[in-house]
């Protein structure tokens, strides 16, 4: 799977337009953001903002100005987890991912803890997860702990056709993972090297995710997550 151009979010708005009208249509909705944000009353809260915000964040980076992407969407990461608008603070990290800045890396990390942590689409999940897929070496195990998360969020977390094709889909990535990894096509080859790695044991998988993210943010987390945690339900 190769790295993706522009988030899921900003590829749903231009569905089934001219791709050759794209720069056009990024200019006129970072026009109409700026409109909207300059209409916002002083009382407006930092989220209603934040909502806009976020729009101009993802027509920057359909403009190519990457830069402006990040200046943008960094600091509404904050405004979204104070609000509890989790997809939105995933979709925020994936455009700082996306802007290929400096700390990009960092922010995958985060998108990826927040996609697994809470409850939400699971398309926007394995997305998530597909990108550490595309980042880890050949020879490393890392990429096959994130194939597999995604194909148990897959099961649990979609429902009726969607969750088959998704679960379609992350099978595909388990097996170009393990076709890299180890040289293996076949399933019960594939199975066999998901035991061997001990990944169908569920605590041992989250454990080794936990591993893996700590590793991509490199103790440079911008969030608390033993704060974040303590709040869930299940808590």
């Amino acid at each position: 799977m190769s790295r993706k151009i522009l988030s899921q979010s900003l590829a749903e708005q231009i569905s089934g337009q001219d791709l050759g009208d794209a720069r056009v249509f990024f200019e006129n909705e970072l026009k109409q953001a700026n409109k909207q944000l300059s209409a916002l009353g002083d009382e407006a809260t930092a989220l209603e903002g934040a909502y806009i915000l976020i729009q101009m964040a993802r027509s920057n980076l359909g403009l190519g100005d990457k830069e402006s992407c990040w200046q943008t969407a960094r600091p509404l990461l904050d405004v979204f987890i104070e609000a509890g608008e989790f997809e939105l603070a995933v979709e925020a990290c994936e455009l700082l991912y996306l802007a290929e800045q400096e700390d990009s890396i960092i922010a995958l990390g985060h998108a990826c803890w927040l996609a697994v942590t809470y409850p939400m689409k699971a398309a926007l999940s394995i997305d998530m997860l597909s990108y550490i897929i595309d980042e880890t070496p050949d020879n490393s195990d890392g990429a096959a702990v994130a194939g597999v998360v995604a194909l148990y969020l897959a099961e649990i977390r979609a429902e009726g056709a969607e969750r088959e094709s998704l679960i379609f889909l992350t099978k595909q990535l388990i097996a170009i993972v393990a076709k890299r990894h180890r040289g293996i096509e076949d399933k019960e080859s594939i199975q066999i090297w998901i035991e061997m790695l001990e990944l169908n044991d569920l605590d041992e998988l989250f454990k080794r995710l936990a591993q893996m993210l700590d590793a991509i943010v490199a103790n440079s987390w911008w969030i608390d997550r033993d704060a974040m945690r303590a709040k869930l339900p299940d808590q």
